[in-house]
């Protein structure tokens, strides 16, 4: 795998993530553990997949960018420390689809040259490697998925030529078809998806055993 990137098309990848206030964010975990231990779980979710994020940024290899949902700019400066090669904004307003495809859209305005590559932050496991593989995958086709056991995506990465439209909008958002339908539409429009390996994501008491075992 080739890790060196032209600095003009240096990959961006974007965290969607939630405010981890108690009551705000892992609705279904809350359901069952209670909303204080609920948003302690999404902190330490969300410092993991950040702590990944910015190693690779400060390491060259992409450019990192923070889009968080349930607070102000200001307010998630306060709570992320900058670090560098990496930037903060608060996600758009609408849908899931329309702040996915607005993030893509941002990240373009700055860097129009660039792959984008979208995550979340539910991956207890994610590794470094995770997103290298992805980047380079991104040198094959103009989309790369990383499905999820659920039906949806852990990762969705377009080459920097791909309208961000069609991927996004009129998905059935929290549903099993999430993936399925994405794969479809790219074969349509003539695109062979490049795929990452299965992950499951935490959302409910029992994706937590294997990663509090």
């Amino acid at each position: 795998m080739s890790l060196e990137v032209d600095a003009a098309g240096l990959p961006t990848l974007v965290v969607m993530t939630r405010w981890p206030a108690s009551g705000r964010c892992k609705r279904r975990l809350a359901q069952t553990l209670g909303d204080d231990s609920a948003a302690r779980i999404q902190s330490r979710l969300i410092s993991h997949t950040l702590a990944v994020a910015a190693s690779l940024a400060q390491g060259g290899v992409l450019e990192a960018r923070i889009a968080v949902s349930g607070a102000g700019p200001k307010a998630c400066r306060r709570w992320l420390a900058p670090q560098p090669g990496v930037s903060i904004n608060a996600q758009s307003r609408g849908g899931l689809g329309n702040r996915l495809c607005h993030e893509v859209l941002r990240a373009r305005s700055s860097r129009p040259a660039s792959p984008v590559i979208l995550i979340g932050t539910d991956l207890p496991d994610l590794h470094q490697q995770d997103l290298l593989i992805a980047i380079d995958k991104l040198t094959c086709s103009p989309l790369v998925l990383g499905p999820s056991r659920d039906g949806g995506y852990w990762l969705l990465g377009l080459a920097a030529e791909e309208d961000p439209h069609w991927a996004f909008h009129s998905i059935p958002w929290g549903t099993d078809a999430v993936c399925r339908l994405t794969v479809e539409r790219a074969r349509h429009r003539g695109i062979t998806p490049e795929l990452l390996s299965w992950r499951n994501d935490i959302d409910t008491v029992d994706d937590l055993q294997d990663w509090l075992a």
